[in-house]
């Protein structure tokens, strides 16, 4: 099977990339813009014409789609993941490979639940700030293009390489940190906020599973399993060893919920500021638009305090399910963050 990937050097791209490499009946070309790939070319700048040429080069069986940007204001979010999706789905009809699409797509899209509900596919979407508007919009065009696709609806996806700005990407920094000077409490807003975190490599088997299937539509991937991220600090403090004290503070005012409260600077690109898109991560909980301290969403994800996702669909359609529990996921986040002490 010849698979064109993009975006294989995006967080979930990275795993999809290693995953189909591992299958000897999967011959895989990147096409990307960083080093990297195997092909340099900018979705979101080229033109369909160029890509048609391309995709009737390589002829592949399977696109699959893992590019996008989870940061920046409402034009570069739609430039990156509205109309870059345009230009795949308009080179794809007029290609002559007949290539199967598999579009990752993202919680964010669904909005707020309702706390304990699992969010199915046929759930009105309302997403709650520009990154889910914009792969949503996504989501509609890839639907909307008669093509064989398929759209993998990612909720919080967390493991090995889980980005800085990521709520759990942030606890395991926080932490390290504290140990690394010896502090023994921790300060940390928002942990009653609820997620469905699923591992970025059941994420990957997941992708494999709708390249090979006949699935369409949208089909969530999740473990259905809403966790607390008071529970997920708890577990994360586990396997660090740390033995202080875990203290949950209220959030300020025109706060990101989900930004730790400890004592340290925010990163030099905090989510809403990165000066150019960073590579997609879907399910993850992108910056909000901030304005002098004043944060324009409530949640940065724009999905509430609560995502549960239903799976059924998942397990009837793909036979998938995932396999790899939060500790484990949370333990090789902590990995890297204690190599950096």
């Amino acid at each position: 099977m010849r698979v064109l990937l993009l975006g294989s050097g995006g967080y979930l791209g990275r795993y999809v990339a290693e995953h189909l490499l591992a299958d000897p009946a999967v011959q895989l070309t990147a096409l990307g813009r960083g080093d990297d790939a195997d092909v340099r070319f900018d979705l979101s700048n080229g033109s369909p014409g160029a890509l048609t040429r391309f995709l009737n080069a390589v002829h592949p069986g399977v696109v699959i789609n893992c590019a996008g940007a989870t940061r920046g204001g409402a034009r570069e979010l739609t430039r990156h993941n509205t109309v870059a999706v345009a230009t795949v789905c308009e080179s794809l009809r007029r290609s002559g490979c007949g290539a199967r699409l598999v579009q990752i797509g993202c919680s964010s899209e669904y909005g707020p639940s309702q706390p304990g509900s699992s969010t199915a596919e046929d759930a009105v979407p309302r997403p709650g700030g520009p990154y889910g508007v914009s792969k949503l919009a996504a989501t509609e065009l890839v639907l909307g293009s008669g093509l064989d696709a398929v759209v993998l609806r990612v909720f919080s996806p967390v493991g090995p390489g889980t980005p800085a700005g990521s709520p759990l990407g942030r606890l395991a920094e926080t932490m390290r940190r504290a140990m690394q000077s010896g502090d023994s409490e921790l300060k940390l807003s928002g942990l009653g906020v609820q997620r469905d975190f699923v591992d970025v490599r059941d994420v990957a088997r997941a992708v494999h599973a709708a390249s090979l299937s006949a699935a369409q539509g949208v089909v969530n991937i999740g473990t259905g399993r809403a966790v607390r991220l008071r529970e997920a600090a708890s577990v994360l403090a586990r396997v660090a060893g740390f033995g202080g004290t875990l203290h949950e503070v209220d959030v300020p005012p025109g706060r990101n919920p989900l930004h730790p409260a400890a004592h340290i600077p925010a990163p030099a690109h905090a989510p809403g500021h990165a000066p150019v898109p960073t590579p997609h991560a879907p399910g993850h909980a992108p910056g909000p638009a901030e304005h002098g301290g004043a944060t324009a969403y409530p949640y940065p994800d724009g999905c509430g305090s609560w995502q549960q996702a239903d799976v059924r669909t998942a397990r009837d359609r793909l036979g998938w399910r995932s396999r790899i529990p939060l500790e484990e996921s949370l333990a090789d986040i902590w990995m890297e963050a204690a190599c950096r002490i």
